[in-house]
């Protein structure tokens, strides 16, 4: 029950009318009169109270509903398309990313202050304290670490990016919970939201491989394999972006939302997710989909995935993971192309100079570059974990254990369809934290997609309403109304108490 039901918790709940319907009860609420309910749904008491009510639409906040979802839409595709590289020139490129980011900070402030001032109030309180908690002490000991960094501009602009997109995600968040929380029965979810902004991107990379390869391809092993992404987005990354799309746009099957042009949007981030011959992105859409088929209750649905997947995944397997049976290749895959050196010279020689701090938030080395004597030089680690242990140490290691495992309890603590939808987005920014930069490396859109999820976990509806908030909701709601009056506003003086606040049933 929202915020505004609970002006008479005696009262039956809330009965949403079709367009056009006559509404027995309270005005302008779709709600009967209690002697009416009492008397049933065919008496004279609710016929007289039909005669008298007003025309009441369905449709009545659908406009703004479609206005904020296409607001959303927007600022999500700008957010993830201001993570992207899409200069040469590294001062142009910064320039791109700070405007863009601070740019979408902004504009989902703007939004959340739009669904208030429409009317809506930010009763929302803490929840899974313990998630977020251990994810601010991460970021505290990033802070910290400004102290001893090996390179302080580096760690200050890295440290800054992640903490601006948590403010980000945090006002996008809460504009998500706002629409739920007033507007019940809207149709705006976050995993249609990420599933339409990262299409709109991967159209983007499909449309310039044929317009401009020189700047949409990237040829690696000697110019031998052309991988979608160019200099803009690191293949593998390109890749995760697109198997998080997948999950989104499962979902959107799983309700029937256009379902068919649903799949088909689906089979061309299967495309792009090929042409970037990411490994372990198509690792992480293939476990996607077996979560999904493991979950779903269609089993027609089930049949049809099954069998899409046995006729793609032996051309897929062939050609991305195996690399067409090539046995240089397949020994690349068996040492993850070179990353096993490069880890076991991190922990063996890099670590034991700075074991307890490490480097500085996001340094793996006193210089730029660490380098072993048995593994190429690297700027990053190539796995989250083996990043924040380089940078912060074991102290920092031990942080982010905790606050991945509070995450999770924190999700699977969640309704069902919420827990799968979380799920889903982890499968592949989880994969690619193992082999990429990840959601606790250097910034980028799978710290984003993770800040989200623990955002998401972590804010609850409050149940009580300040004597502002409800005047708010009588001001902007009228149909409203009769749900948030205060009962203490009609009483004599002498009757009237002092809290701040009134208790909300839930």
């Amino acid at each position: 029950m929202t915020p505004a039901a609970s002006y008479n918790s005696k009262l039956p709940p809330p009965e949403i009318p079709e367009t056009g319907q006559k509404v027995p009860g309270i005005p302008g609420t779709g709600r009967r009169t209690p002697e009416a309910h009492a008397a049933g749904p065919h008496s004279a008491a609710t016929a007289a109270s039909e005669r008298t009510e007003p025309t009441v639409p369905a449709d009545r906040h659908s406009h703004f509903l479609k206005t904020i979802n296409g607001l959303l839409l927007i600022i999500m595709f700008m957010m993830i398309a201001a993570f992207f590289t899409w200069s040469e020139n590294i001062a142009i490129t910064r320039i791109i990313k700070v405007i863009g980011r601070m740019g979408m900070l902004l504009a989902s402030w703007l939004v959340y202050q739009k669904i208030i001032r429409y009317g809506a109030v930010d009763s929302l309180r803490p929840h899974n304290l313990l998630a977020g908690f251990f994810y601010l002490l991460y970021l505290g000991l990033g802070l910290a670490s400004f102290l001893w960094t090996s390179n302080l501009g580096v760690s200050a602009l890295q440290w800054f990016m992640t903490s601006q997109t948590l403010i980000f995600c945090f006002f996008f968040i809460k504009s998500l919970y706002l629409l739920d929380e007033y507007f019940p029965g809207h149709t705006i979810r976050l995993y249609n939201i990420l599933g339409n902004s990262i299409f709109a991107i991967i159209i983007i990379f499909i449309a310039g491989m044929w317009v401009n390869p020189d700047t949409f391809i990237r040829y690696t092993h000697g110019g031998t394999e052309p991988r979608l992404g160019g200099f803009i987005m690191n293949p593998n990354e390109l890749g995760m972006l697109a198997g998080v799309g997948i999950a989104g746009f499962l979902f959107d099957v799983k309700r029937n939302h256009q379902k068919w042009l649903t799949i088909a949007k689906i089979g061309l981030l299967f495309y792009a997710l090929y042409l970037t011959g990411s490994r372990s992105s198509l690792i992480g859409a293939l476990f996607i989909m077996l979560f999904y088929i493991h979950q779903t209750n269609n089993v027609r649905l089930k049949l049809a995935v099954m069998g899409g997947l046995l006729l793609i995944m032996p051309v897929m397997v062939h050609s991305v993971i195996l690399k067409d049976g090539d046995a240089e290749r397949v020994e690349e895959v068996l040492s993850m192309t070179g990353r096993l050196p490069f880890w076991k010279g991190l922990i063996n020689e890099g670590l034991p100079r700075e074991p307890w701090l490490g480097f500085g938030f996001m340094r793996i080395d006193y210089n730029d570059y660490f380098q072993s004597r048995h593994s190429y030089p690297g700027m990053m680690t190539h796995n989250t974990f083996i990043q924040v242990l380089m940078n912060l140490g074991f102290a920092g290691l031990v942080i982010v254990i905790f606050q991945m495992i509070f995450t999770f309890r924190g999700i699977f603590r969640e309704d069902k369809e919420k827990k799968l939808m979380l799920l889903s987005i982890m499968i592949p920014i989880m994969i690619n934290s193992f082999t990429e930069f990840g959601i606790f490396g250097e910034s980028n859109f799978g710290i984003l997609f993770y800040q989200l999820i623990i955002l998401y976990i972590s804010l609850k509806r409050n149940p009580f309403l300040t004597t502002d908030q409800k005047r708010h909701l009588k001001i902007t709601r009228p149909d409203l109304n009769p749900y948030t009056h205060d009962p203490a506003a009609d009483a004599p003086p002498s009757a009237l108490a002092t809290p701040t606040c009134h208790r909300v049933s839930i």
